[in-house]
């Protein structure tokens, strides 16, 4: 629990990290474009100025000559002279199409009217001109930087992400394999030697019942080292009785639990209950489940089991009466580590989930669970059937 509590904080910092650098940057350019704004104002007024001082009469040649050096230094605001009446005389920095020219300046005049009020131009007594004007193109282009600059960052990060998801995976799963293979090899050979300890003991003439018990349970470290060794690998899936397989389970676990623990079990299915199974590996899910509820019971319950069928697909649902797990913990109770146990490793339901969905393509989820009301795992299966 402690791994994933860390790992939420981590995702915490990052994300406001990430949001801090976003409002910085956003911050940072919308005060740069301010400042660009009111630089291309203060060049829209002295180009209002230069038209001005051109129409009036008397202008030196120094003068003129920089008047003319002004207006032709104007090439990125788009500008729109226009007299008294809103007649336009003249446009700058305006890309026209090569047809219905004249309604295109009318509708880009009208834009700019809605933009900011215009520069108005005295050129003397009752005549007057008006200067319209928009952002340039390179300042709607700045305008837009941030925002395009933190788009391809989050998708730059998004693939980042899956790639190292991916291989991150891939390394659990290479892991996962040499463990359980290892773990396989490890417990092969004292359980073929347990075995032959057990024919000596049958002929030393042991209690018959105590041997037979202590048979099946190394019978169960056959069955637990065939479960490992299959890890990895593409099981066989032969036609199996689910609720023979269930049954046979629950049996083995009811003998091995206290007397405290009431299990349940109830079918209500509509066909046979014939489906693609791998035996060994379904009994540790239904192992690992029951197990868990009797920890989360505290030796003490009912854990009830139902199957029911619904078109092609078979349910399970396991539920206990034990003391529930909220949201959060319901959201990381798969994921390999998670363990409420002081010494649990947090495999089991791991282990569970990869076999009901990689090998026999079911789903397993929590059905519903909440602090106090115990909780309903749901396993689905197929039944195989076209």
């Amino acid at each position: 629990m402690q791994i994933y509590s860390r790992k939420k904080w981590w995702k915490i910092f990052l994300i406001i990290g990430a949001a801090v650098i976003s409002i910085a940057s956003l911050f940072y350019t919308n005060r740069l474009v301010n400042e660009l704004k009111e630089e291309e104002q203060k060049k829209i007024e002295l180009w209002a100025e230069a038209n001005r001082q051109l129409a009036l009469d008397g202008s030196t040649g120094e003068t003129m000559a920089l008047i003319l050096e002004i207006l032709r230094n104007n090439t990125t605001v788009p500008v729109i002279l226009t007299d008294d009446s809103s007649q336009i005389i003249f446009h700058r920095n305006i890309e026209l199409p090569k047809s219905k020219q004249e309604a295109y300046l009318q509708k880009e005049l009208e834009k700019m009217k809605r933009f900011k009020p215009p520069i108005q131009v005295q050129l003397g007594e009752g005549e007057y001109q008006y200067i319209f004007y928009s952002d340039s193109i390179l300042l709607v282009k700045l305008q837009w930087f941030p925002i395009v600059q933190l788009l391809v960052v989050f998708i730059f990060m998004l693939v980042a992400y899956v790639a190292f998801s991916a291989t991150r995976q891939w390394e659990q799963d290479q892991v996962w394999v040499g463990m359980a293979r290892e773990t396989a090899h490890q417990l092969g050979t004292p359980t073929t030697s347990l075995l032959g300890w057990m024919d000596v003991l049958q002929m030393k003439q042991a209690d018959p019942e105590l041997v037979n018990e202590m048979r099946y349970d190394i019978q169960r470290l056959q069955t637990i080292t065939s479960r490992f060794s299959k890890i990895g690998s593409k099981p066989d899936l032969p036609p199996e009785d689910i609720e023979a397989v269930i049954n046979g389970m629950v049996a083995y676990l009811r003998r091995r639990s206290s007397s405290l623990v009431r299990f349940q079990v109830k079918t209500s299915l509509l066909t046979n209950p014939i489906i693609p199974l791998s035996k060994p590996l379904f009994e540790w899910v239904i192992e690992n489940l029951c197990k868990n509820a009797i920890d989360a019971m505290e030796g003490e319950g009912t854990i009830a089991i139902k199957l029911h069928q619904q078109k092609r697909q078979i349910f399970v649902d396991i539920s206990d009466t034990g003391k529930g797990m909220t949201r959060a913990v319901q959201k990381t109770v798969f994921k390999p580590g998670y363990s409420t146990k002081v010494r649990g490793w947090g495999l089991g339901l791991t282990l569970s989930k990869r076999i009901v969905e990689h090998y026999h393509r079911g789903q397993i989820s929590v059905l519903s669970s909440a602090p106090g009301k115990g909780c309903v795992f749901r396993i689905v299966l197929p039944t195989g059937d076209k």
